[in-house]
């Protein structure tokens, strides 16, 4: 499916692009970067460096005039940017490609038929990490040139290797302050400065004109041209959107095909983690969270991982992702994130392990992946123990009930993980409502595995221990007068009565904790308080404490980022809950399909206002947003 927007329909409006190791190029519709995480190149580096915005923006101009006052249209092509202006009467066509598995960007400029037009090419640079502040020192770097070929050093960074063909460059130095306006909505510095070492010029024919800018060697950049890496990527997409399942190669669903191709990656700064893996024949894979400026999430991986693999036909990529938590298993928990760089990873959260039984389970239920399946039991079933004796950040099972609890002071350990200082947003101390659905889910996972791998007796027992969960659950969550389930209990009771869609797990997931008669209820009254165009709000609308609008500063967006703010993830575990009890459409996922044409065009962002028009917000690219209204999708073909 192919996106096409006029310039009034531009303003505020982004692209994206990424390279399959982490790495992107970014911006605005209308030609300038609006977050400090833009670029036409930001490099995925090795360690320590990270992502890294390497080349800021281009300055374009034909036969004097600044190009994009001549912009007639945008169009995504392929899920690939296409750009239309028209010069003195004359069509010209602007493209940016990646190449996939490099930290690589071509810009491919064509025209129509007629005599050459002059093109010039300003490149602005601030080399810098792409989540630092923008206020960090500017050097000069210093150029070497190999004919047309430009190397551009400015240790400790990586040289940037640059490339117009056929093209004059005119050393010729020059400072600016850029503003980055969405940094302005969000309350952070929003400007500073860049540098450009000067100006190509070329007469730009029938037979085009490109620039390319890398961090690769030039014997691996000069392997394609620009031309040939556009058609190498072109066929490289149709190729995924031809295996996909048969219900997304179409329309709005084969474009989400690409979107998830986005966040599916090899990370090149864990030296010691590939050493790991490749020591057992294993690919190191991940999934990056969301663009620009998220990594890798324990939680949103195994969410997002169904829908972005299995309903894509990219299993084996499914497989190395789940080998690849494995080796991060600690204490029975797989990590919350992974940091870009040389952190270590981060291990508080209570339900990221448990949605790695889920994802697993998927795997190999679509696979028959039985070696995964027998490298990952006696890990689930040392998880399960860990959990039973207690773990890191006070997370366990109490002895009374057979329910898990998780709290640590100054921690949030749930999906709602919002934090600013020392204030956690929501804390929820105690017994979260999901965190026991997917519990139950997970011993039933497990007890299955092992009466499959011929332990009948151990799979007995973990039966006996989720059927006590069960009870547990449906005596203990259940608000008789409200017909709903708390949302958490043996903590904050005002916490407890709030009406969330955490309930909505303990009917969508396959083994569903929740009693089959009080089902209705849940997802009838969640429709009525939660349902919007774009997902499920995080709190209903007349309980204390609800914002209706994620803007503003770190605090007041943590402040309202679960407390009302719509969350599209949510949609397929509300899809799954609406079949459970004979409903559900297409048409619940109708507003994200809309979606493609605003925010980042042609991908699904990570939050939207709680209240309407529901304006797009938080990151501009969620792998998990994505991944869902996949697997969704693919649920409602059934």
């Amino acid at each position: 499916m192919d996106i096409v927007l006029h310039p009034s329909d531009l303003v505020g409006k982004e692209w994206l692009l990424t390279n399959g190791l982490g790495g992107s190029a970014s911006g605005g519709l209308l030609g300038l970067p609006l977050r400090r995480h833009d670029g036409l190149l930001v490099a995925a580096l090795d360690a320590p460096r990270g992502r890294t915005v390497m080349l800021d923006t281009l300055e374009e101009s034909v036969n004097g005039f600044a190009l994009f006052e001549h912009l007639v249209e945008f169009r995504l092509e392929e899920g690939l940017p296409v750009w239309r202006f028209r010069v003195s009467g004359r069509v010209i066509e602007r493209r940016i490609v990646m190449g996939y598995g490099q930290n690589t960007t071509h810009v491919l400029y064509g025209v129509d038929a007629g005599p050459p037009l002059s093109l010039s090419l300003r490149p602005w640079l601030h080399i810098r990490h792409a989540d630092g502040q923008l206020d960090q020192p500017l050097e000069e770097g210093r150029l070497t040139f190999h004919g047309e070929r430009i190397d551009l050093s400015m240790p400790p960074w990586p040289s940037v290797r640059l490339r117009v063909p056929a093209a004059t460059f005119r050393c010729e130095a020059r400072h600016k302050d850029a503003l980055y306006p969405i940094e302005t909505e969000r309350g952070e510095r929003d400007h500073g400065p860049l540098w450009s070492p000067g100006v190509w010029s070329l007469d730009l024919g029938v037979e085009g004109g490109s620039l390319t800018v890398s961090t690769e060697s030039w014997e691996t950049l000069l392997t394609l041209s620009p031309a040939q890496a556009l058609v190498a990527e072109q066929e490289r997409r149709r190729r995924l959107v031809e295996r996909a399942h048969p219900a997304l190669r179409q329309g709005e669903a084969a474009q989400m095909v690409l979107a998830a191709d986005a966040f599916l990656f090899t990370p090149r700064n864990r030296p010691g983690l590939s050493a790991r893996a490749h020591a057992l024949g294993d690919d190191v894979r991940s999934v990056i969270a969301g663009y620009p400026w998220f990594n890798d999430w324990g939680r949103d991986t195994m969410i997002a991982l169904e829908g972005l693999t299995l309903c894509t036909g990219r299993q084996a990529e499914a497989r190395a992702i789940l080998r690849t938590f494995a080796l991060y298993l600690r204490e029975g928990l797989i990590p919350d994130n992974i940091p870009d760089g040389p952190w270590p990873p981060v291990y508080h959260t209570a339900d990221a392990t448990l949605w790695f039984f889920h994802a697993a389970d998927r795997y190999v239920a679509a696979s028959n992946d039985l070696e995964t399946r027998a490298l990952l039991l006696p890990a689930f079933q040392q998880a399960v123990a860990c959990h039973e004796n207690g773990t890191l950040f006070g997370i366990g099972v109490d002895p009374q009930d057979g329910l898990v609890r998780a709290a640590a002071p100054g921690y949030q350990l749930t999906w709602m993980d919002a934090i600013v200082g020392d204030w956690v947003v929501t804390p929820r101390r105690g017994k979260p409502v999901e965190i026991n659905a997917l519990w139950y889910n997970a011993l039933c996972v497990l007890a299955r595995w092992l009466e499959d791998s011929g332990e009948a007796s151990a799979a007995r027992e973990t039966q006996y221990k989720a059927n006590r969960v069960k009870a547990s659950f449906n005596q203990r969550f259940w608000n008789v007068e409200g017909e709903y389930l708390y949302d958490v209990i043996d903590g904050d009771p005002a916490e407890a009565l709030f009406f969330r869609p955490n309930q909505i797990f303990a009917v969508s997931l396959p083994y569903p904790v929740l009693n089959a008669e009080r089902w209705p209820p849940v997802v009838r009254q969640i429709r009525e308080k939660l349902l919007t165009p774009y997902g499920l709000r995080s709190l209903a609308p007349e309980t204390p404490g609800y914002r209706p609008q994620f803007t503003g500063n770190q605090y007041a967006r943590d402040g309202a980022y679960h407390q009302g703010t719509v969350w599209p993830f949510l949609l397929g575990a509300f899809v799954d809950a609406s079949l459970r009890v004979g409903e559900g459409s297409r048409e619940i996922l109708k507003g994200i399909a809309q979606h493609l044409r605003e925010g980042c065009v042609g991908t699904v962002s990570e939050v939207f206002d709680g209240g309407e028009p529901h304006a797009p917000r938080g990151c501009a690219a969620q792998g998990w947003s994505v991944g869902e209204w996949l697997r969704a999708w693919v649920a409602l073909e059934r």
